[in-house]
Formats: C-alpha cells, sequence, structure tokens
C-alpha cells in the first residue's frame, strides 16, 4: 500500500503548539499538540520560553522523518504576530521572545511619535493603533534605544512564523502577512517600510521580504521536501475563505480576540476608526485588508469564572446553553423599564459593571453577558462594513458554536446571511493552502468550509 501525499503544518499559537497533516484533499490526518509554561524576560515580565519552541520545531521535524504512511512533500508554519526573535550572525537568539502586552516606556513611545509626525499621522500611514509593543517594530527601536550594544549584536529580526521556517531551513525572510499585521514598519499608503525603518537603520536588521506563497528546500531531507516560510495566523486563517468566496463578506475570527476582517473595504482608514481600534492586516496576497479588533473572547472567559463562581456552576457550564428567545425579550424589556445607563466603550462591555444579584438563573446572566458583548460586537463590525456591498458574514472559531451569539448577530444584521462557519484549523488550512501550487497537483476542493446558517 503507497504511503499517503501531505504537507506538515506547524501551527504556534500563545497556549497550544499544534502539529498537523493534511492530505491532498485537505482533510486533516494526522495531529499533535502540546503546551509548556511561560518564562519570563530581563525584567520580569511573562513571555514564550523560546528555548522550548524551539526544542518543540526540532522535535517536531524529527517526528515527520519517522513516519511511514504518509509522504511528506512539504512543510509551511503559522503563528502569532507581533512577536519577533532577534538572532546573532550564527543564527543564535540574543533577547527573549518578548511579549506584545509587555509595558512600553510612555516617554520613549512620546519620542518615537512626536519624531515622526504624531500619533494621528503615522497611524494612518501605517494602518496601525498605538499599540505599544503590539506594534512589534517598536520593540526594535526600544532595544535600540535603551540597549544600543545589543542592537549592535543583531544580525537579522525575525517575526516568529519566518523564525520557525529559520529554524528548517536556515534562510532568512521577511514577509508581508507578519510585516503588515499592525508593526508600525509598513507604509500602507506607499507600499513599502515607513521613512523611520530606513532612518533608524531598523532595515539592516529586517532580512529581505519573500512572496507568502515561497518554498525553501530544506537541506539534507530525504526525500527532498520544500518547505514555506510562514503566515501570521489571522492572515492564514483569512485563506480558506479567500480561496472559497468571490462575492464580498466580513470574517469575524473568534478566540482571545475577535476580530472583524473585511478584505473588500478599499477606504483608507480614517481617524476615527483608529481611535475605535481599527487597523489592517495584509492578505498573502500582498492587499490590505480592514479590520476591528474587540477583546470580547478573553472577556467572555473572565465573566464566565465569575458567572460560575456566583451560581456555583462547573468550568464549561455555557457550552451547553442554548439560545431562548423569550429571555433575551425579557431581559430587553426590564432594560427599557429600569432605563439604567453604563460606562459603554469599545474596550470593554457593560457586563462587569452588572450586579449578578439582579439575574435568576446562570441562564439568564449569561444571556445578558453575551447581548452585552454582541452590542460591542455589531459596533466593531460596522466599521468595516461601510463602503462595502457585504453578502455574508462568516464567524469562526469559539464563538461560532455559541448559539446565543450567534442568534444575536443574526438578529443584528437581517439583510446579511449570517454563517457559523467551521474550517477543521483555519490557520493551519490556510498555511498549507498558501503554498498549494507547490506540493499539491490536485484542484482546490470545494467542501473545506463547513456552514451553517443563522436566521
Amino acid at each position: 500500500m503507497s504511503a499517503t501525499p501531505v504537507i506538515a503544518i506547524l501551527d504556534t499559537g500563545k497556549t497550544n503548539k499544534k502539529l498537523f497533516l493534511f492530505d491532498e484533499h485537505y482533510k486533516i490526518v494526522w495531529e499533535q499538540a502540546t503546551s509548556f509554561s511561560e518564562t519570563t524576560d530581563e525584567q520580569g515580565d511573562a513571555c514564550e520560553d523560546l528555548g522550548q519552541l524551539t526544542a518543540w520545531v526540532q522535535q517536531s521535524f524529527q517526528e515527520l522523518g519517522r513516519f511511514r504512511d504518509f509522504t511528506i512533500r512539504a512543510v509551511n508554519f503559522s503563528a502569532y504576530g507581533a512577536s519577533m526573535v532577534h538572532i546573532d550572525a550564527k543564527g543564535v537568539p540574543v533577547t527573549p521572545l518578548y511579549n506584545y502586552l509587555k509595558p512600553y516606556p510612555a516617554a520613549l513611545q512620546k519620542k518615537f511619535y512626536d519624531s515622526y509626525g504624531g500619533e494621528v499621522t503615522f497611524s494612518m500611514l501605517t494602518a496601525s493603533p498605538v499599540l505599544g509593543s503590539l506594534n512589534s517594530g517598536m520593540q526594535l527601536y526600544r532595544i535600540k534605544e535603551e540597549q544600543p550594544e545589543l542592537f549592535a549584536k543583531i544580525k537579522y529580526s525575525l517575526h516568529l512564523p519566518q523564525y520557525i521556517s529559520f529554524l528548517l531551513t536556515g534562510e532568512k525572510y521577511s514577509e508581508i502577512t507578519s510585516i503588515g499585521c499592525h508593526t508600525n514598519l509598513w507604509n500602507f499608503s506607499q507600499d513599502h517600510y515607513h521613512e523611520w525603518v530606513y532612518r533608524e537603520g531598523i532595515t539592516d536588521k529586517l532580512p529581505p521580504l519573500a512572496s507568502s506563497s515561497s518554498v525553501i528546500p530544506v537541506p539534507r531531507s530525504a526525500p527532498p521536501l520544500l518547505a514555506g516560510i510562514g503566515l501570521h495566523d489571522s492572515s492564514a486563517a483569512m485563506i480558506p475563505y479567500l480561496e472559497s468566496f468571490q462575492e464580498p463578506f466580513v470574517l469575524i475570527s473568534t478566540g482571545t480576540w475577535c476580530i472583524s476582517m473585511n478584505p473588500f473595504n478599499k477606504t483608507p482608514l480614517t481617524v476615527a476608526e483608529l481611535q475605535k481600534d481599527c487597523l489592517c492586516y495584509m492578505s498573502y496576497q500582498g492587499r490590505p485588508v480592514k479590520a476591528s479588533r474587540l477583546f470580547a473572547g478573553y472577556e467572555h472567559e473572565q465573566q464566565g469564572r465569575r458567572l460560575g463562581d456566583h451560581f456555583h456552576k462547573a468550568a464549561g457550564y455555557a457550552a451547553a446553553i442554548s439560545f431562548d428567545a423569550d429571555i433575551v425579550s425579557s431581559l430587553r424589556l426590564r432594560a427599557e423599564a429600569q432605563g439604567v445607563t453604563f460606562d459603554r466603550s469599545l474596550r470593554e462591555s457593560v457586563f462587569s459593571q452588572r450586579s449578578l444579584n439582579a439575574f435568576d438563573s446562570y441562564e439568564q446572566a449569561y444571556h445578558q453577558l453575551i447581548m452585552d458583548i454582541m452590542e460591542q460586537q455589531i459596533a466593531s463590525t460596522r466599521l468595516v462594513l461601510t463602503g462595502t456591498e457585504v453578502k455574508r458574514i462568516f464567524v469562526d472559531g469559539g464563538f461560532g458554536r455559541n448559539q446565543v451569539y450567534m442568534h444575536l448577530l443574526a438578529g443584528a444584521f437581517p439583510h446579511i446571511e449570517v454563517f457559523a462557519a467551521s474550517i477543521p484549523q483555519a490557520t493551519a488550512m490556510g498555511a498549507a493552502l498558501a503554498i498549494h501550487s507547490h506540493w499539491n497537483t490536485r484542484s482546490l476542493p470545494g467542501d473545506i468550509i463547513e456552514l451553517k446558517y443563522y436566521k
């Protein structure tokens, strides 16, 4: 019996690290997941353990060589963004893998924006809200300003997907979905690096840009194996949709962040949109994708714990809750009757300000939580709908499996078809699709996305 041709994908999330094998029909035929504890950087801030991560990548590659039922034709990589590995001339990391949530010095941030046109102008050019360390280019600027001797030791700075590719190929590249992801590095209007990147000598630390669909031979691999250069996870997750649908759509990718992405919105970011946490990602084809972000998954997790403690319910209880239109109606009537107002913003829903003693049951309180999150979600998604004739909204990730969320979203957009979209490991599949032509002679299958319609 002949071995099955497959592509291997290493998908590096903040929590879980996964290895997948996809066959030529993009079905997962093997998978493995692991996780490991964070460590701290030199200032005591939590960060990824780069040593463990590197060891996992190398061990995973060794694992691929032991398969007898599969022929590995190619390998590619997806990983979370806003994270850089700084290596010396020998390819050895010279800093920790700093956390993108690491606090950024206010004085240094002010100095930077004052030097380059101010926050508003700069943010509009780079499609990057002011996010501190989440603007990964600012991490390099900080090293240059605070640790010039360390900066001098850096030969190349690689975004995480490209570092993982480098570990297997030895080749160093930059890639547009990582460079174009709220990094402060890319001037979207001029389609090249922003002026500051040249003036501060940052370009010397960035390897040459290569296409997202590029492949490189893996040295000493037998049989011969091709490797991609990796993609930013949010952009990778968009690829199955771009390959499957031609009419304008919005994808709400839900997890810790709920990110509404509209690849058909060509309008430049406005000041008002930037102030509401809009930004642009870059598609693997090198085109801007207007997006708005909401920290809703994180809030759902935190408030879910609060609900569980109050109502004495086990973790995961919410997963079994069905949508109840009567509860929603009664909560809306109560809100109208009471006329209570809350502090409202896209940063946090009003649920954290509510007393849980006002609710008769976990189910009632949970519906209110999702209603409050949905109020934010509607505002966030509308930011990227403006100026486009979107026909469909797709929701993937955790909220796509949440009946309460999906029914409320469909009710909020009655003139747009709303679907829960299920793709087995969309990020990993996107990384596989990005280099389809290099390893797979078959046509793209038409059933890679499973849809459930909500009226």
